[in-house]
């Protein structure tokens, strides 16, 4: 069921909810939470579409915010607010409301979503695209538990994940990071099964690939040796080498979907790590909204790593040539001494 709302208000919202609710047959409110999303008229429809699809694990009341900009100096001084309600089928397992904004109500953004997020239940905001540099003091960042980021969708990502790092709160969390879930796992079981010492890791995948510099700064950070950045072709991540004294551990992914997992006396094995779409993504966050104290520790692991290899950019290795990154016990004499006690290395990776 749909309901379209021109120049209304948050209160009229709420009322068209209700009268939607009652007019399906469900007027008990069953959701768990609100996703609140923040995006353009571009990429509107595959964010939407996104978390419909993992509203059937997580059912919840979707804000879709989108700041229309007006296209002459009398429009932006008028204000107006559009709205469409989707309740039932057409808005998967929870409620969807659409939200438009025009005039100088776009920079208020919250005073609208305010009245409309579910009491007593978590907020999670998500910027597919054009996420602010420090999503904790956006004004609708502010009013959510989990902060939802994307830094492959960014132009520079490596610097913009920097730029996370700096202005890290707790609650924050991005996609890139979330990409790597299954590789973290995989590598960690790995280890598992040997009693061995890592000595060295190289990490490859594309250039320009946030997920692959964040698996080298995890690694760096958990392992506590020296890990190599080697860029390939991609798709993604493409291969993971662990030098150990019992013999060379190998997660090989050449074709984006199928990898080789290879332990030094062991037979070869395939693993299924195939590359994630968004709503999988989006769901697997939404299933722990306290904050990733692990993907904390690995973004302010990297910040120094991160900056001088930006500065270096111009004189980078040609491509299928290694790139060094520098040695984990270098980056953290530069940490403070409070921060390095709390992120003390440990031998064996962990999964998230």
């Amino acid at each position: 069921m749909k309901t379209d709302l021109t120049d209304t208000t948050a209160s009229k919202i709420n009322k068209a909810l209700v009268k939607a609710r009652r007019a399906i047959g469900t007027p008990a409110v069953g959701m768990v939470l609100t996703l609140v999303i923040v995006t353009d008229e571009e990429n509107a429809y595959d964010a939407l579409k996104a978390a419909g699809d993992a509203s059937r694990e997580h059912p919840s009341r979707t804000l879709l915010v989108i700041k229309r900009v007006s296209r002459s100096p009398r429009d932006r001084t008028q204000s107006r607010l559009d709205a469409e309600v989707r309740v039932g089928a057409d808005a998967g397992t929870g409620e969807t409301v659409i939200l438009r904004l025009y005039g100088e109500v776009a920079d208020h953004a919250q005073s609208v979503v305010l009245p409309l997020l579910l009491p007593d239940a978590p907020v999670v905001v998500w910027w597919p695209v054009n996420a602010p540099l420090d999503p904790a003091k956006d004004p609708l960042g502010a009013l959510a538990q989990r902060r939802v980021t994307d830094t492959y969708a960014c132009e520079k990502p490596v610097e913009e994940l920097a730029a996370r790092a700096d202005a890290y709160t707790p609650g924050d969390t991005d996609l890139s990071w979330t990409r790597i879930t299954p590789w973290r796992s995989m590598l960690a079981a790995a280890l598992d099964q040997i009693a061995c010492e890592v000595q060295g890791v190289e990490v490859e995948g594309e250039e320009f690939n946030p997920s692959c510099e964040l698996l080298a700064m995890w690694l760096a950070d958990r392992l506590d040796v020296p890990v190599k950045r080697s860029r390939s072709a991609g798709p993604g991540l493409t291969a993971v080498r662990m030098d150990t004294d019992c013999g060379p551990i190998v997660l090989d992914r050449a074709d984006g979907s199928l990898a080789t997992l290879s332990i030094q006396g062991q037979p070869k094995r395939a693993v299924a790590l195939k590359r994630r779409d968004t709503a999988e993504l989006i769901a697997e966050e939404l299933r722990r909204l306290d904050p990733d104290d692990t993907y904390a520790s690995a973004l302010r692991y990297g910040v120094a790593r991160l900056k001088s290899s930006e500065s270096e950019r111009g004189d980078a290795p040609a491509k299928g040539e290694r790139e060094a990154v520098p040695a984990p016990v270098e980056s953290a004499a530069k940490a403070p001494a409070a921060q390095a006690t709390a992120q003390a290395p440990v031998k064996k990776a962990a999964a998230k």
